[in-house]
């Protein structure tokens, strides 16, 4: 299976419309692919207006075709007139062939993702409502510790995130640019059972159990951090995001 994340910044004025019209339009277009297993729009917060349109795919093929398709370059026009406006602007000629200001489109960003470990043999995600949660934890792992990295996740992680209440699917995968980058993608039934998750201490627990692979960066980091009682940031942290899904759909 095959994960992909398509990040957008939103105009806040349209937010609400875009939902709308990821269901008229995005929903029946990615249906009709070949190989779509589920598409979802997640939001990071109440007052972000950052998105997400997370689909899986039965295979990187499959996602490559869509993404190489008339029907892909069509919802990005469709789409960009909701999409951002950054702080930059360029000079363009205007239809009267006058020099003039306009502003520059936040474009999206796309990552790719093969799903390597899932909470089940056969687990493809579904729509469940729109009180889903997901998490996703992003990692830098050694490159001579991968092997290692996904044997502690199958026999520590998963059998963990099974007996946990309201965990509803589990996908560990692997970056398509970057080897040593991977994320565990959870879906929650709601948000409770996440934050009671990250509560309890579980979540602390089988980071432990997994720190020893994370990149070498990242663990003299945390050395200087004990050393010094300081925060460093670095750009191998492992960051945990946590998403609302505005709208979802399973084509199974």
């Amino acid at each position: 299976m095959f994960m992909r994340l398509f990040q957008v910044k939103l105009n806040p004025v349209y937010i609400d419309q875009f939902k709308d019209f990821y269901e008229a339009s995005v929903f029946p277009q990615l249906q009709k692919m070949p190989g779509c297993i589920f598409a979802g729009l997640i939001k990071s917060g109440p007052d972000n207006n950052e998105f997400i349109s997370l689909t899986f795919w039965e295979t990187q093929q499959s996602a490559e075709d869509f993404e190489n398709s008339s029907v892909f370059r069509d919802l990005i026009k469709q789409e960009k007139p909701f999409f951002s406006e950054s702080n930059e602007w360029k000079v363009q000629l205007s239809d009267k062939m006058e020099l003039e200001y306009a502003p520059v489109t936040e474009e999206p960003i796309v990552k790719k993702y093969s799903v390597k470990i899932q909470k089940e043999e056969d687990d493809k995600p579904k729509f469940q409502g729109s009180q889903m949660y997901v998490r996703i934890v992003s990692m830098k792992i050694q490159e001579n510790k991968l092997d290692e990295f996904k044997k502690v996740y199958l026999e520590k992680v998963i059998p963990a995130l099974k007996e946990t209440l309201g965990c509803r699917h589990v996908f560990l995968s692997e970056s398509v640019s970057e080897k040593d980058e991977f994320i565990s993608v959870t879906i929650w039934d709601n948000k409770k059972y996440a934050d009671n998750y990250e509560t309890s201490g579980k979540f602390e627990e089988l980071v432990e159990e997994l720190k020893h692979t994370f990149s070498q960066f990242y663990l003299w980091k945390m050395e200087l951090e004990k050393e010094y009682s300081a925060k460093i940031k670095t750009t191998d942290d492992m960051k945990v995001e946590s998403y609302n899904v505005v709208t979802g759909k399973s084509f199974l």
